[in-house]
């Protein structure tokens, strides 16, 4: 995107929305997690992973872990590592009892892999995580701001701490997650994240960059009226 350092990451799990996505040339990788492959109907996950790896095989990609405990994690992230060498392992930063997975993260990081550590929403986990990668691994944090905006919470100044942690450690990017609108682009940029994902939904709006507003202030009223007469409805 012009003007802009941030690097656009599609997030969804449906392939044809993955490969458009992709073949716009605007997006710099991918994620994914259960909660969009179940919206999407994914019923063989390793087959899912591969076609999209097939489609996509030079930008990176987060295939997530499912189990909630940290051995049989550990043997789902060595599997996922063997799926391709785009592949980033993600990992939730605890387990559904809230135990950390920073054990797991480090030694995982100890074989090399490149990791996604998701579901983070305080500092002190962005810490953890951080203390745990290995020296020479690239890795992704991903702090979820439209989660800490939906519990009222302004995400701004977490980010802008959470950038200068992860960036005391080159090879790990800071990445703005759950997104809720276009402008959050403008705002993880200014936070200084690496990476933002956008849904479908968001990605759509691209085109408004830079849009008059008058011109859609017009195209807003314009669309009203459109509605308006499939409606069939009048107040006289």
């Amino acid at each position: 995107m012009k003007g802009l350092s941030i690097k656009v990451f599609a997030d969804g799990a449906v392939i044809e929305d993955m490969v458009k996505a992709y073949e716009t040339g605007d997006i710099k990788g991918f994620t994914t997690n259960p909660s969009l492959m179940k919206k999407a109907g994914i019923q063989d996950y390793e087959a899912f992973a591969k076609d999209v790896i097939q489609k996509i095989p030079d930008l990176p990609i987060s295939f997530e872990v499912f189990e909630d405990d940290f051995d049989l994690m550990e043997k789902e992230a060595h599997k996922i590592a063997s799926w391709g060498e785009n592949v980033y392992i993600k990992i939730p930063i605890i387990n559904t009892k809230g135990e950390s997975s920073a054990p797991l993260i480090h030694k995982l990081s100890k074989c090399g892999y490149s990791l996604n550590i998701t579901a983070i929403l305080t500092l002190d986990q962005v810490r953890e995580t951080m203390d745990a990668f290995e020296l020479g691994t690239k890795n992704i944090v991903s702090v979820f701001a439209g989660r800490m905006a939906d519990a009222g919470v302004d995400p701004i100044p977490y980010m802008k701490e959470a950038a200068t942690i992860c960036h005391e450690k080159p090879g790990t990017e800071l990445l703005w997650a759950s997104s809720r609108e276009l402008y959050n682009i403008f705002q993880a940029e200014e936070c200084g994240s690496d990476i933002i994902t956008c849904t479908p939904a968001i990605l759509s709006k691209l085109p408004n960059i830079g849009k008059d507003l008058y011109q859609l202030s017009l195209e807003t009223v314009q669309g009203f009226n459109k509605d308006v007469k499939s409606l069939g409805y009048s107040v006289l």
